[in-house]
């Protein structure tokens, strides 16, 4: 099983990643942590072809979940997905927790991917590329955006889990069970 979990920046991509690696024994890659480097360098930005190749190699293996919607490199990650998750939440529940987790890790100062230094502070906010600013300014763009992805007939081999509220997650959870094997139906 291989999956990619997408949906708007703040909508808990990460956070539903890291319980379906655990529920069902996945290696979690975040793509997050293999892009921002120390001092937040944006791999995908300065280095494409390093971010592509360190993303491939992460989900060389046959039993994994990612998480993260980095465009240049998600037509080749769904091509190896056997399954999609599209978290659709609405926009107050996205904005919400975005705002709540931006301002716990502000307070906390604590590095949000290891080895990189790199802690979300207040002056940040003022940033175009904040995840709160982010969130709001790209959430029509990424609901089309997804909505035309899944329904394209290229991605006709994935079976796509279209989620618009989190009470959805133990539905989904227990559906992903019996899909690999690990609970009988």
């Amino acid at each position: 099983m291989r999956i990619t979990v997408n949906g708007s920046s703040g909508s808990g991509k990460s956070t539903l990643a890291r319980r379906l690696a655990a529920e069902l024994a996945l290696s979690h890659v975040e793509l997050d942590a293999i892009n921002w480097q120390p001092g937040w360098i944006d791999l995908n930005t300065q280095d494409q072809p390093e971010f592509h190749r360190r993303v491939l190699a992460a989900l060389s293996g046959e039993l994994w979940v990612t998480d993260g919607n980095y465009s240049s490199i998600q037509p080749q990650i769904r091509a190896m997905a056997t399954d999609a998750v599209w978290l659709d939440y609405p926009r107050p529940l996205i904005m919400g927790r975005v705002i709540r987790r931006s301002f716990a890790r502000t307070l906390e100062g604590r590095e949000l991917w290891p080895g990189t230094g790199n802690v979300e502070t207040f002056a940040r906010w003022l940033d175009k590329e904040h995840p709160i600013r982010w969130s709001w300014d790209h959430y029509h763009l990424v609901k089309r955006r997804y909505g035309e992805v899944f329904s394209d007939p290229a991605n006709a081999h994935l079976r796509v889990h279209h989620l618009k509220h989190p009470r959805e997650v133990p539905a989904l959870i227990a559906r992903l069970k019996v899909l690999s094997g690990l609970r009988p139906a």
